[in-house]
């Protein structure tokens, strides 16, 4: 039997399929990502200053009724109904958020009251939710005042079985109150906390004046006020500046206080720390600065706190200046930081903007003006609703007998009595309704004393409605009856981060930090090197290991830099603070600096601050160097000369500022006399050839001052010092670069100069 109708074929999923450009889906899908990001989940709303989580968690703990005055109730609850009903994301994240609300050096007004373990500011985490418990704050709830006065629009959930507000229509300021940061596809945003009563005055002052330049309202509002204190310490202008445009910086240090202990000696106290800082990982920071010696003029510090914060910064000895020591620790510690601004928000439309502090309030005072008109309309409907029934009631009391006689006679007495009456169908269903007991003489009096009072709150309620003025005047009440709850003489509205302007700290060199002490360095043939403390040393009964022997002793201070010649033309830097001492052998230099193996020692001396040096090259060739130049960060030094060929640096000679001549003698054994201004002074490189040779190369070279004339020491067992005048010189003051003729008589045979 053939089916004249035919059953239609289910469509292949593949006909679904659209043929497009890879990048151009790819782009449009990414694009409603961002949008979803940055509109639903990282910006917060400019009216209400929450994120949609944090908004559905205060929604879903108001309709569990967790009222300060309330008990508390578990976390797990709450997490619960916001991922079920509200928020369809990971409990662990709604967790968070909810944890964030409670704590109390995140938030400056806390929305949330915490019960048990909701992490510290040491950085430890919040204990499970099925720990914990919570409820509202007295904040919280002024922030949703309104929900039930037809405040704000209410939006159906993700699934369509519930509502949600879309915006808190409370009065309170939380978006600068307690700040806001997020990262969104392409945009951030960072707000820190203020202080309420300095927005609320920043307010009225809008609502008198909503011309009031930036000027005006930064003589009002100070700057940020952070959860956990500290002192902000930039300057007004900066300040203003960075509110005037939204977006900038501020530079937060700690809060701390010298406490003066027995003999003169003292300590730092550290009080409160900056904004977002955990004080355990600033510890371990100060504590790895004092291990790796990096602050050699900090002894010790030490965690003291306990609900309060106390950080003990122990200097090493009493003459350490405290003003030193901070800015030290401002400059490399988290004791200093910046908190970004970026007021970028979602206006009234969802649109994201980077709005100054000016224009955030005048949109803000914009949704509390129609919040106020939203809650207005509301009651006068309320109140419409009421005069109704008590006009009807009061029909009923001037006709009571007539009334009672038609609900006992009629077997439909609702409609004879809206026909006779005029009544409303509201107002028959009421009469009906009315109990007995309410069917006294007094009732009647109460009735039209409401209806009284009803109808003076409705005249004043139309009036409001249509007038802008009234309006404006009304929020400024509702706004200083908010303010009392944030008075700067209440434990909550007190003013936290402190006002005190500093310049920008500085880098201090490490030289500075050190304690000055007289030193005697000490190195031997194979490189090894100490210090005795002291000057005047008698380093003659020094003992080395086996055949090792003296080759360098100088006086230092521990405040000192050493400079390492090696003979590839390599420096490399010492700090005179960290040589061993001399009780032993010392340590070898190749442990402190990275040397080649087989690259010999030729000079160690210390640093001057603008001094210079003789450098010269085996080969002959040579240039003046500054000493600042030559100090080197790292382990691996600097190169500073480079020897030409198999020559190797052989002379290294400090230049006492007096001298204005160069001597140089070659192993030929010839000498020459120039004048040191032939020489380059240079950083890097193989300079100029000071002598010229037919074969062989350079011995020695040295500077002098040419009235004095020229020196050198004689060999024996008694050393003494020889003088060659300036006139006698004459056969050997050249120019630069010349082959030179013998040295006078008695020159030492190795040719050297000392």
């Amino acid at each position: 039997m053939s089916e004249d109708s035919t059953t239609e074929s289910p469509k292949d999923e593949f006909d679904q399929i659209v043929d497009a450009p890879f990048d151009a889906a790819l782009s449009e899908r990414y694009l409603v990502y961002a949008m979803s990001t940055i509109t639903a989940r990282s910006l917060p709303d400019l009216r209400d200053g929450l994120k949609p989580v944090h908004r559905r968690l205060l929604w879903a703990m108001r309709l569990l009724r967790l009222d300060p005055a309330q008990g508390y109730k578990k976390c797990a609850r709450v997490v619960g109904d916001v991922i079920g009903k509200y928020h369809p994301h990971g409990d662990q994240s709604v967790y968070d958020a909810m944890v964030r609300l409670a704590q109390t050096f995140s938030l400056r007004y806390p929305l949330v009251d915490g019960q048990g373990n909701f992490g510290n500011i040491d950085g430890d985490n919040a204990a499970a939710y099925r720990y914990t418990e919570a409820r509202l704050t007295k904040t919280a709830m002024q922030l949703m005042a309104g929900l039930n006065e037809n405040g704000t629009d209410f939006r159906p959930t993700y699934n369509g079985e519930d509502e949600e507000p879309e915006v808190m229509p409370g009065l309170f300021p939380n978006l600068l109150a307690n700040g806001a940061a997020g990262i969104a596809v392409g945009m951030a945003t960072s707000i820190p906390s203020h202080n309420v009563h300095e927005i609320i005055d920043a307010a009225t002052l809008l609502i008198d004046q909503p011309d009031a330049s930036h000027a005006q309202l930064m003589e009002i509002v100070k700057g940020p006020d952070f959860a956990t204190g500290g002192v902000l310490v930039d300057s007004a202008a900066s300040i203003a500046a960075a509110y005037e445009t939204g977006r900038g910086s501020f530079r937060v240090r700690a809060r701390f206080e010298i406490e003066k202990l027995e003999r003169g000696a003292w300590q730092a106290v550290v009080t409160e720390i900056p904004y977002q800082v955990q004080k355990g990982k600033l510890i371990e920071g100060i504590a790895n600065l004092i291990a790796d010696r990096k602050l050699p003029i900090l002894a010790d510090v030490r965690d003291e706190s306990d609900e309060a914060i106390r950080i003990v910064l122990e200097p090493k000895n009493r003459t350490v200046d405290p003003d030193q020591l901070m800015n030290a620790l401002f400059r490399l510690t988290d004791l200093e930081n910046r908190f970004s601004l970026n007021m970028n928000v979602l206006d009234a439309n969802h649109t994201p903007m980077v709005m100054g502090l000016g224009e955030v309030l005048r949109h803000w005072l914009a949704h509390q003006i129609e919040v106020l008109v939203r809650r207005s309309r509301h009651r006068l409907e309320q109140i419409d609703a009421r005069l109704e029934l008590l006009e009807g009631y009061i029909i009923a009391f001037l006709n009571l007998d007539r009334v009672i006689e038609i609900i006992r006679t009629e077997d439909e007495p609702k409609a004879v009595m809206m026909e006779e009456f005029q009544l409303s169908d509201r107002q028959a269903e009421a009469i009906l309704n009315m109990r007995l007991r309410s069917l006294r003489k007094l009732e009647e009096m109460e009735l039209k004393r409401e209806r009284d009072q009803l109808a003076k709150e409705r005249e004043g309620l139309v009036k409001l409605i249509d007038s802008p003025a009234r309006q404006r005047t009304r929020l400024k009440k509702d706004l200083a009856e908010l303010r009392k709850d944030y008075a700067e003489d209440t434990a909550l509205g007190a003013r936290r981060t402190g006002l005190e302007e500093a310049a920008a700290t500085v880098e201090v060199p490490l030289e500075a930090m050190i304690e000055r002490e007289p030193l005697t360095v000490i190195v031997s043939r194979r490189g090894w090197i100490r210090a005795m403390k002291g000057h005047g040393n008698d380093v003659s009964g020094v003992k080395f290991k086996e055949g090792d022997e003296l080759a360098f002793a100088f006086e230092a201070q521990t405040t000192d830099k050493l400079l390492v010649a090696t003979a590839s033309g390599r420096f490399y830097t010492l700090g005179a603070d960290k040589l061993p001492g001399a009780r032993g052998f010392g340590e070898p230099i190749g442990s402190m600096v990275d040397i080649d193996g087989g690259n010999a020692i030729v000079k160690v001396l210390a640093a001057r601050q603008g001094g210079r040096l003789l450098l010269a090259a085996s080969g002959g060739r040579g240039f003046v160097a500054n000493m600042d130049d030559l100090i080197a960060e790292t382990r691996k030094g600097r190169q500073v000369v480079n020897p030409k060929g198999k020559a190797v640096l052989s002379v290294v000679r400090e230049i006492d500022a007096s001298h204005d001549q160069v001597a140089a003698v070659g192993e030929n054994r010839k000498l020459v006399v120039f004048a040191l201004s032939e020489m380059p002074e240079m950083t890097r490189g193989q300079g100029v050839m000071l002598q010229r040779y037919k074969d062989g190369g350079l011995s020695d070279a040295t500077t002098f001052r040419l009235e004095d004339g020229l020196s050198w020491t004689m060999g024996g067992e008694t050393e003494r010092t020889r003088t060659v005048d300036k006139d006698d010189l004459l056969p050997w003051r050249v120019a630069r670069g010349a082959a030179g003729r013998l040295p006078p008589n008695g020159f030492p045979k190795d040719n050297r100069f000392d």
